[in-house]
């Protein structure tokens, strides 16, 4: 009797422990906020929009409350926000005058001001990032198919460029939107010492050194890994592990995926797959691609299918298969990203000024229309700051 008595006293004592443990891996657990800001990068040229619009979340419910015009600036085609929530650049994609521009971002009330703004040395920039320290943007410009690194000053200003680079190689087959090289997309590694880069033109991702000491990027060996010819690379992303390189291509509508080694920066192909259904047969341009923060699930957004294709990833091989995909409930899905939760995900539709939300399940990878769905003006760029 004494035996069964202390048996359901440890037991009663061991509850606390397995209940605490219980809630630490439920899904909305203290892993992000509640309150956001997110801001809406968009087109102004031959459309209704005036800027970047801004609108508060809450990532709990999953509601968007308080859209906004939040500043006027042309063409704010991409935005990067820096990591300590008090600078958002934008890169301005209009032509040979483009520019890029930084704003001091106030993180109680989601309002912009322009600090200041800077010819980005290259014509239509399509993509920025910052560098793993903060102390750099890198940016990459289509039309003339050069990366440019500039350095952020204290303020948040930006400072006169530290690296401009043309990309140059064999272009691909494809003559009318391989007639040059055409620079798509460039980050850093996570340990910073590599900056990768997708040109369209070449097909190829570009290696580089990267010295975060001086802002510049150093030759590789290899200098780059190479993709199908035709393919046109746009943009990629690594995997949360740190071991892959899932790699979009605009002109063949298929995602690709690389073996990543953080110790030299090379790439080594693993698999290829198309992003769209046998049966379609219609134009397509594939435009983005994000990685469930799980790491188990790849999307990628088709414009011309108008939908999200999904992919499973091994994350052991890297290899990636097929599992479907979902209408974004508009016209050219230019852009999408999870919420901070990873529980929803925001697709933005350029041409039907419209941001639809689905679902996202865990465990499946599969999207569902939440039937919540708001209008913005050309929107192609969206981003997530936690609301002080």
């Amino acid at each position: 009797m004494k035996t069964l008595r202390r048996s359901f006293l440890s037991l009663l004592l061991l509850i606390p422990f397995v209940l605490a443990e219980g809630k630490d891996k439920q899904p909305n657990s203290s892993k992000f906020k509640k309150d956001y800001f997110a801001f809406v990068g968009t087109y102004t040229t031959k459309t209704e929009s005036k800027g970047i619009y801004a609108f508060r979340y809450d990532a709990v419910a999953g509601k968007v409350t308080g859209l906004r015009l939040d500043i006027e600036t042309p063409d704010p085609s991409f935005l990067a926000i820096h990591p300590s929530g008090k600078f958002l650049y934008a890169v301005n994609e209009s032509g040979k005058n483009s520019l890029v521009t930084a704003f001091a971002l106030d993180a109680k009330t989601g309002n912009l001001t322009q600090l200041n703004q800077t010819s980005v040395l290259g014509e239509d920039p399509c993509y920025i990032s910052l560098d793993q320290t903060g102390k750099y943007i890198l940016v990459a410009n289509y039309t003339s198919g050069n990366l440019v690194v500039f350095p952020l000053l204290p303020d948040g200003r930006i400072g006169a460029k530290t690296m401009l680079l043309q990309d140059s190689g064999k272009l691909g087959p494809n003559k009318e939107r391989q007639e040059g090289p055409h620079a798509h997309w460039i980050e850093t590694s996570a340990d910073n010492r590599f900056a990768l880069a997708a040109d369209l033109g070449l097909d190829e991702i570009l290696i580089f050194q990267f010295d975060p000491v001086k802002g510049t990027l150093g030759p590789h060996n290899p200098p780059a890994a190479n993709l199908a010819p035709g393919s046109g690379p746009r943009h990629a992303i690594l995997s949360p592990n740190g071991k892959f390189l899932f790699v979009v291509n605009e002109l063949t509508s298929t995602a690709t995926s690389f073996s990543y080694d953080a110790k030299t920066g090379s790439l080594k192909q693993i698999n290829s797959l198309r992003t769209l259904p046998p049966e379609f047969s219609g134009r397509n341009d594939v435009a983005e691609v994000a990685i469930h923060p799980n790491g188990r699930f790849l999307y990628v957004s088709n414009r011309g299918m108008d939908s999200i294709a999904l992919f499973g990833i091994d994350a052991k091989k890297g290899t990636l298969t097929q599992m479907g995909g979902v209408p974004t409930g508009g016209k050219e899905p230019r852009h999408f990203t999870f919420d901070p939760s990873g529980n929803f995900l925001f697709a933005e539709n350029q041409l039907s000024d419209t941001i639809v939300v689905f679902h996202v399940d865990a465990n499946t990878g599969q999207l569902t229309p939440t039937g919540d769905s708001f209008s913005v003006p050309s929107p192609v760029c969206l981003k997530f700051i936690p609301a002080e």
